[in-house]
């Protein structure tokens, strides 16, 4: 009887069709001809759900026979094909399996690169099998994140033992998937409108919340000085990240950040011109590593409008937009809003900075008209604590001021966080 129901089996054989990769047979272990009785009681109690990934035929056709014949109830898939880059590996086992078990031979760099990306990505054992004894592989698989490496022709003892230990590393509740954390966007109407400031603000003012792991990416390059205005120095930039995505996971990525006092976490622009053209792909997978692992990801993307090609505008949680009441600020503000934000998106919120309206040249009617709807946030004209805090390194929202409030405020919004302002009104209500 075959171990999958017919729509799980439509939906799988789609998927596998879809990356390239044809679906040979499922196989459940109770039923097949290789039972063997050598170790009845040590997994039959843990089914197992198994990848078996092999482009060479006659090898995978031994590697399922050696699995059948270990034990009862264990559920194994096979794939004639890798998955051909990295975004399908979590797409294919989709947290599905508890092994991956995968041929070595038919291309042992990208087996090897694809262990590395399965073993960062959560709690699969993943074995390697091969015709070669060669220590060399041996120690790299290992160094990978393999737990166990099998050599042809397979030993159904050895086989069925690895299985065991595979079996007594399942958690006895599948883990769900984290879920990807927050994408806050900064884009500026016109160099010079404040972004960074206020990005690097609104970053340390989520980094208060010590349950909220919160990165801010400076994406903002080549001339980004996220870094400078929170007074650190790194080491590595997100030039690093762009130029590793095929090595890019939770781990890499944590040794290119530098942590400021304040407790965020910064990706920074290099600290030298360096000229470099990312890939919408390669800025796709940075945040998408960077969601993985924190509650709340915070870009700085200057005044560019390269953002169309890449998941920003789809995936952000809020995009805000920083402007100022000056013409061209707000006649750019205008055509942004009506080439990016006129359909079905991301949320925008606007935010005028420097606002002064009693010094204003154009009437906030005018203001609301230029930018097709309100504006949700109106940062005051401090110059003074600002030029503070460029000069001390010290950000805003560590002190207490007009601005520092105002930042604080968009960030529980952000979290969807009560304004203890409002709740203190509440509080006073004599109908409360």
């Amino acid at each position: 009887m075959d171990s999958l129901h017919s729509d799980d089996r439509n939906a799988n054989d789609s998927q596998e069709k879809q990356y390239g990769m044809r679906n040979e047979r499922a196989v459940t272990t109770d039923s097949s001809p290789y039972f063997s009785s050598n170790y009845p009681e040590t997994i039959g109690a843990t089914a197992l759900s198994i990848a078996l990934i092999g482009p060479n035929e006659e090898q995978r056709t031994a590697a399922a026979k050696a699995i059948a014949g270990s034990a009862a109830g264990n559920e194994v898939r096979e794939f004639s094909s890798y998955p051909a880059n990295l975004d399908e590996v979590s797409k294919m086992l989709d947290n599905r399996y508890d092994v991956v078990f995968m041929d070595l031979d038919s291309d042992p760099e990208h087996a090897l690169e694809l262990v590395e990306n399965i073993c960062a990505g959560g709690n699969v054992t993943v074995m390697m099998y091969s015709e070669k004894s060669d220590p060399d592989l041996l120690v790299r698989s290992m160094r990978a994140g393999a737990r166990e490496f099998l050599m042809l022709p397979f030993d159904s003892n050895l086989v069925a033992e690895a299985l065991v230990r595979a079996a007594a590393r399942k958690p006895l509740v599948k883990t769900t998937k984290k879920a990807a954390g927050r994408l806050l966007t900064f884009i500026g109407a016109k160099g010079g409108s404040g972004v960074t400031t206020i990005a690097c603000n609104f970053a340390v003012a989520l980094a208060q919340d010590a349950s909220q792991k919160t990165l801010l990416i400076d994406l903002d390059l080549p001339l980004g000085d996220a870094a400078l205005n929170l007074g650190i120095a790194a080491e590595y930039s997100t030039i690093n990240a762009l130029q590793s995505t095929n090595r890019l996971d939770a781990s890499f990525l944590s040794q290119l950040l530098v942590k400021h006092s304040s407790g965020v976490s910064v990706l920074a622009a290099p600290g030298k011109f360096i000229p470099h053209e990312a890939s919408d792909e390669a800025i796709d997978r940075l945040l998408e590593v960077a969601r993985q692992d924190f509650d709340n990801v915070v870009v700085d993307w200057g005044s560019r409008v390269d953002f169309s090609g890449t998941s920003v505008l789809k995936q952000s949680t809020t995009i805000y937009l920083v402007t100022q009441a000056g013409i061209p600020e707000l006649r750019n503000s205008n055509r942004l809003i009506q080439q990016f934000f006129q359909g079905p998106g991301p949320k925008l919120e606007i935010v005028i900075n420097r606002f002064e309206p009693r010094s204003l040249g154009v009437g906030e009617e005018h203001i609301t008209k230029a930018l097709t709807r309100p504006a949700q946030w109106k940062i005051p004209n401090d110059y003074p604590s600002v030029r503070k805090m460029q000069i001390n390194a010290t950000p805003l929202a560590l002190a207490d001021s007009p601005i520092a409030r105002l930042i604080k405020q968009m960030a529980r919004a952000a979290t969807g966080q009560a304004d203890p302002a409002q709740s203190k009104k509440k509080g006073f209500s004599l109908f409360g």
